[in-house]
């Protein structure tokens, strides 16, 4: 150490105390801190933050751990109630605790212990807009800022009055330019300590001229603070270094007696608290995640903490190297030019150094040819950035997480900051395993992977997931805890008591459709018991629709998964034949909403009762029952067709089925169609039935394009409806024909532009004498596809006698 150096740090142990106010997250902060370290050599470090978390401090100097990081608390009683204690490479505190350990110094925490502040009501923070400490981020404030209490002194950003007082018109600019773009160099060179002489004097100031001005709570931790200075002091002597917020200096630094600073702390209720250290991300450290000490640029704040020199012109590269990755051309001419514009921005608006909103204007201008759609790119990458922190393993945690680490680590899914899309073959074992994993997660309400639409495939042996690690997940790990000490048993009993709570059938279907696919077959019993109950109760025929879909794809990806569904499936008949019994009276007397929700779950019993019968055994008592459901559900969908007290809509989708299904000719449909349309009826109920024909997803506008009889009734109906009621139509039919493909939309429209076949015109192409669409049948061209037909098919063509 140089003289200059020692001389410095005899002076700061004479004067007391070497109090380093900060910034949290701030590149210029940590550099100053270190620099300021390393001139006085303090005999111990105190940094603001829970002291739970001192036996944690050693495992920063371990090689896995790798920042962004955070201490979480959370009470043992209730794991929900927890927070984080955010630290990036680029934190003040992060660089003192680091600091202190290479020099084998003894490094402690001085705030409020977390078992105090997590028994509060109310998450404590720092001054608002003045980001200074590390205050902890709570799940209940992450997603959204916390409601300004009521408070006797007046709210101040000391930040945004001192950049006022220096005349400038942003509070960050001012604070970077002042602090953060500070180069390495200057934090070399000149006096380590005067930066934070010349904060602690201004913060004095502000105080003096404020009041305190800042939390309500802040005296409460300030005092603890002060009583935990009084006992290093009287350990380490005066040669002791105290990393905290800025704001916190004057009164860290006041005169005050012990007795004063307990009795602020006398009463404060407590609970519980384990901590640990969990992985942060650069994207949960920015601002807008709710974070009220979050910042809106970590990365970039990170690349000016690493660059050794020359930053602007190593962030001009980054952003070359991103855009050409995502096939931009950015040649070096380009990084040049940029660089240069930068800087120019910066001397005419006054700047020491290029900042972020200089570089951004010269990427946008050089790089981006004024676009901001690639300069979105580079905010979300570069500037925010979606860095993941690691933990030791050495680190504490729940039994949970140390099962579901193992859990990754054997199916090698690691979690990752940034979305990726999985996608699962539930043949191999693997995939399995991976899928039985997230699903079993889900249960527990750890969102790690949420299921997406498979690309490629409709199988039920493919799945696709979205896998996106947030922190806030240790905290759901934490609380699911309570469930068990594996991923499995956890999942088993929280399935098993949500089962015995549960109220509606719905809800018991559906777990017992998770309980299959999270593979839990200890919880199955539970649950087909409760299944079975709520089932034999519930006469609600809407209730026994909306849970036998559900059912019926338990059913079919049980069969995927080799699991014994037969209780399942003995449940899924019963419910299905009571439907058949009770769904005919349940149509009729709707209203319009009522009609569509029950047309929804009709769609639904439909296709349930198919899975239940494609996936019967091929032979014995089984397909036998399952052939005469098929009959059974054929009848009811006759019945509603042919009612006139049914709903339109609904009878017009029993019509539609009845025609796919082939237990309705083309000829009976087209008489049930002319019937709804015939002029008795109320050209809002005939709208209704033609949209539970061809609406939908249910490919009527392809059934219209070739069946052109149907198309000519349609035609027909609605060329007679009268002007006066055709207004009250035209939404129903909007919404309808609206549904169609593009194409399909065209080909009906040419269809209609040509119009009908005189009456009386032969019709070749239904072999009818009926107005139709279209010219009829081109023999000639018919005949010419033929032969190709006949390739298609592997089938040999007949001679031409044969055919006559």
């Amino acid at each position: 150490m140089s003289d200059r150096n020692a001389t410095g740090a005899v002076a700061v142990a004479a004067a007391g105390p070497l109090l380093l106010g900060v910034r949290h997250h701030g590149p210029g902060s940590a550099r100053a801190v270190r620099a300021a370290l390393d001139a006085a050599r303090p005999a111990a470090v105190l940094i603001e933050g829970p002291p739970e978390g001192d036996a944690l401090l050693p495992l920063a100097a371990d090689p896995q751990m790798r920042p962004p990081v955070a201490l979480l608390a959370h009470a043992v009683d209730d794991p929900g109630r927890a927070a984080f204690w955010p630290l990036a490479e680029f934190s003040p505190e992060w660089v003192a605790i680091r600091w202190a350990l290479a020099h084998d110094v003894p490094v402690r925490f001085i705030d409020l212990p977390a078992t105090h502040s997590l028994a509060l009501k109310e998450p404590h923070g720092d001054q608002p807009g003045e980001e200074t400490a590390p205050a902890p981020e709570t799940p209940e404030t992450r997603e959204a800022p916390e409601a300004p209490e009521e408070e006797a002194t007046p709210h101040v950003d000391p930040i945004r009055v001192l950049a006022e007082t220096a005349g400038y018109d942003d509070p960050e600019r001012w604070w970077e330019d002042v602090v953060e773009h500070r180069s390495p160099a200057a934090d070399a060179t000149a006096d380590a300590l005067a930066p934070f002489t010349a904060l602690a004097e201004a913060m004095t100031a502000l105080r003096e001229a404020y009041g305190d001005g800042g939390h309500p709570r802040d005296a409460v931790r300030e005092a603890y603070m002060r009583i935990q200075l009084r006992t290093a002091r009287k350990e380490f002597g005066d040669g002791v270094a105290v990393v905290c917020g800025a704001w916190h200096v004057p009164a860290l630094a006041a005169r005050t007696t012990l007795a004063a600073d307990r009795a602020l702390l006398k009463g404060l209720p407590k609970v519980k608290a384990e901590m640990t250290w969990v992985p942060w991300t650069h994207r949960r450290l920015a601002r807008h995640s709710g974070y009220g000490a979050g910042i809106d640029s970590p990365g970039w704040y990170g690349h000016l903490f690493g660059a050794a020199d020359r930053p602007i012109e190593r962030w001009m590269t980054k952003v070359a190297g991103l855009l050409r990755e995502e096939d931009r051309f950015v040649s070096t001419a380009h990084v040049i030019e940029a660089v240069r514009l930068a800087e120019s921005l910066a001397a005419m608006r006054g700047r020491p150094l290029a900042g972020l909103s200089e570089t951004t204007d010269a990427v946008r201008a050089v790089m981006c040819e004024g676009s901001d759609v690639p300069l979105a790119l580079i905010q979300d990458r570069l500037v925010v950035g979606e860095t993941l922190g690691e933990v030791p393993d050495s680190a504490p945690a729940v039994p949970l997480q140390r099962d579901l680490t193992r859990s990754q680590r054997t199916l090698r899914l690691k979690p990752e900051a940034l979305e990726k899309e999985l996608d699962l073959d539930l043949r191999k074992e693997t995939d399995a395993a991976k899928s039985r994993l997230l699903h079993r997660l889900r249960l527990l309400s750890i969102g790690w992977g949420e299921p997406a639409e498979g690309r490629g495939s409709t199988g039920t042996f493919r799945e696709s997931w979205r896998l996106r690690w947030e922190p806030e997940l240790h905290v759901r790990v934490a609380e699911a805890g309570v469930w068990g000490t594996t991923v499995e048993t956890a999942a088993t009993a929280k399935a098993e008591s949500q089962a015995l709570a549960a109220t509606a059938l719905s809800e018991v279907t559906a777990l017992a459709e998770h309980c299959l696919l999270a593979g839990l077959p200890e919880a199955l019993p539970v649950v087909m018991k409760a299944l079975a109950d709520r089932a034999a109760l519930d006469a609600d025929v809407g209730h026994l629709a909306d849970a036998l879909p559900a059912l019926a794809r338990s059913l079919r990806y049980g069969d995927v998964r080799s699991t014994d569904t037969a209780a399942l499936a003995e449940v899924a008949a019963g419910l299905a034949e009571r439907i058949c019994v009770g769904l005919p009276p349940a149509c009729t007397g709707l209203d319009a909403d009522g009609a569509e929700a029950l047309r929804r779950q009709v769609d639904g019993v439909h296709s349930a009762i198919g899975l239940l019968v494609a996936g019967a055994t091929p032979a014995g008592a089984e397909a036998t029952h399952a052939e005469g459901l098929r009959d059974r559900w054929g009848a009811v969908l006759r019945k509603l067709a042919g009612r006139d007290t049914v709903a339109g809509i609904i009878r017009g989708r029993a019509t539609r089925l009845l025609l796919d299904e082939g237990r309705l000719t083309e000829d009976e449909a087209a008489r049930l169609m002319g019937l709804a349309l015939s002029p008795g009826t109320p050209p809002t109920d005939a709208a209704a039935w033609i949209e539970g024909f061809v609406g939908g997803a249910s490919g009527g506008g392809m059934l219209l394009v070739h069946d052109e009889r149907l198309l000519s009734l349609v035609d027909a109906w609605l060329t007679g409806v009268t002007a006066d009621t055709f207004t009250d139509v035209l939404p129903l039919l909007r919404r309808t024909f609206s549904a169609y493909e593009p194409g399909v939309r065209r080909t009906l429209g040419e269809l209609v532009r040509r119009g009908p076949v005189p009456e009386g015109a032969r019709n070749d192409a239904t072999d009818h004498a009926y107005p139709g669409f279209g010219p009829g049948l081109d023999q000639d061209r018919a005949d010419a596809v033929e032969p190709v037909l006949h390739l298609l098919l592997g089938r040999t063509p007949l001679p031409a006698e044969a055919t006559a």
